[in-house]
């Protein structure tokens, strides 16, 4: 299942690159060099893991990540629609590589299992 659950993700985030291709006109290195950018939410986790958590999971969330595209491709927002494809390309990666949203109880602790090695 966990095989299946990833080759989903994988089919988002090459769904997200030909979105980018086919509605951005930004050059297609912009793509790559933007993907990490979510990950800066992990900043919320300096004012405690429950602030973190919230923070993190806003940015990571798929659904949010598609109203944000929506939001710009309604409104004429390229920067914007931008902005959705790569917090769901991101976060499409992450499930790849098995980091989920986040518990309150800590940065470790995500909705996909504990991140680390098993003690």
């Amino acid at each position: 299942m966990k095989t299946l659950l990833n080759l989903e993700e994988v089919a988002m985030f090459l769904m997200a690159i030909l979105l980018f291709n086919v509605r951005i006109s930004y050059a297609w290195w912009v793509f790559p060099a933007c993907l990490l950018l979510p990950d800066l939410s992990m900043i919320g986790y300096a004012a405690g893991n429950k602030v973190g958590a919230v923070v993190y999971n806003f940015f990571h969330h798929k659904g949010i990540a598609l109203l944000v595209y929506l939001a710009g491709h309604l409104l004429g927002f390229e920067w914007l629609a931008f902005a959705g494809i790569i917090l769901f390309a991101h976060s499409c990666m992450d499930r790849v590589f098995g980091y989920g949203l986040k518990y309150m109880t800590g940065f470790k602790d995500t909705h996909l299992g504990e991140i680390g090695p098993r003690k």
